[in-house]
């Protein structure tokens, strides 16, 4: 009697151990995963945190520039000096608490998520490939629920920009509503449509690279910095046990891993991809937005004639220039003097040959 027990309490010990690591290995939180990454991208698995503040940082380290304060974080290991990656796309999904997505490189657990953005990234690659078309797009939310930002390519210029065009688009062909299984989600609500239109402009972002091949295929990197809050809403009208909640998270997982295995082959497979989920942000995110077609701003519209605005490497290329003139200028001193003082009749073989002596000889 007393050995039943014991198996019968033995048996119920195990499946609570098991109720518990599915329980507590299901849910993610605040977290950092890397989805693809090149060969020469070496991220580390390990449970290693990272900073929010500190992800710009570190996207710009995957893309071999440089920072201004160093990222001491062993989860990213030295990349070669003259490789770099040919994107870089980061997702920010708001408002997840369990997100599915096996098949990535590594996964880290995010401290302090406070709003960030790559504009500092998308400045050092204007300013390093200024004469190039680097691809810069930046999607987050805003009034209008939708909007893009900083300097694309004439290619992105039909692409949706607020909540209305993509609407429109959704009732268009080709849309993701005749791809996508909706199951419990609607087409009439409008939280659902947010998250719908945020998933149609991932697929129409894939889909114009698929076109237009040749932006993939430059020598200048690109940008992709995506801000998804359609999740965040979708739990908050409907609830984090809603059906509508669980098939838009099994949908978005669907579709994060199918847009980093598009890019990554679009690139060559030289592409980082980067999903960051967070439950919520800490402080309100404020930014100063513009139109992604709007055009850039000449010489003569700025009635002050400032400067252009100071880049971090600029101590750098002084040096080099200071230093380089420097040495070549002591270089032609040292010529100089050696050719002024020189004898030609023993320094030169051309006077030495003509020497009386020499021709008697």
């Amino acid at each position: 009697m007393a050995l039943t027990n014991c198996r019968a309490m033995d048996a119920v010990f195990s499946a609570a151990f098991v109720l518990y690591l599915l329980v507590t290995t299901g849910v993610h939180g605040d977290s950092l995963t890397v989805l693809q990454a090149p060969a020469f991208v070496s991220f580390q698995k390990g449970d290693w945190p990272v900073s929010g503040e500190k992800v710009p940082d570190l996207v710009a380290l995957t893309m071999g520039f440089s920072v201004q304060e160093d990222l001491s974080w062993p989860g990213l290991q030295a990349a070669p000096l003259f490789q770099r990656p040919r994107a870089n796309v980061l997702v920010v999904v708001r408002g997840v608490d369990e997100l599915n997505l096996p098949q990535s490189v590594a996964s880290y657990p995010l401290e302090n998520p406070v709003p960030f953005t790559l504009d500092s990234v998308a400045e050092t690659v204007h300013s390093l490939f200024a004469e190039d078309t680097p691809v810069v797009l930046q999607l987050a939310p805003s009034e209008e629920r939708l909007y893009m930002l900083g300097k694309a390519n004439a290619v992105f210029e039909d692409l949706p920009v607020t909540l209305q065009q993509i609407r429109a688009r959704l009732s268009q062909d080709g849309s993701v509503l005749a791809s996508l299984p909706l199951n419990s989600l609607s087409r009439n609500a409008e939280a659902d449509l947010l998250f719908l239109s945020e998933v149609q402009v991932l697929h129409d972002i894939t889909a114009l690279l698929q076109r237009h091949k040749h932006l993939a295929k430059d020598h200048s990197p690109d940008i992709y910095s995506l801000e998804l809050s359609g999740l965040e809403e979708l739990k908050r009208v409907y609830g984090q046990d809603s059906q509508q909640y669980r098939d838009a998270t099994a949908i978005l997982a669907s579709v994060l891993q199918k847009l980093g295995e598009d890019v990554y082959g679009l690139y060559g497979n030289s592409a980082v991809v980067e999903v960051v989920t967070v439950k919520t942000f800490e402080v309100p995110l404020t930014r100063k937005s513009r139109s992604i077609l709007q055009t850039r701003a000449t010489a003569s519209t700025d009635p002050y004639n400032l400067a252009y605005k100071y880049n971090f490497q600029y101590a750098v290329v002084f040096n080099i220039v200071l230093w380089l003139m420097i040495i070549l200028a002591l270089a032609v001193i040292a010529i100089s003097y050696n050719l002024w003082n020189m004898d030609p009749g023993y320094d030169s073989i051309i006077y030495r040959m003509t020497n009386q002596k020499i021709r008697m000889d």
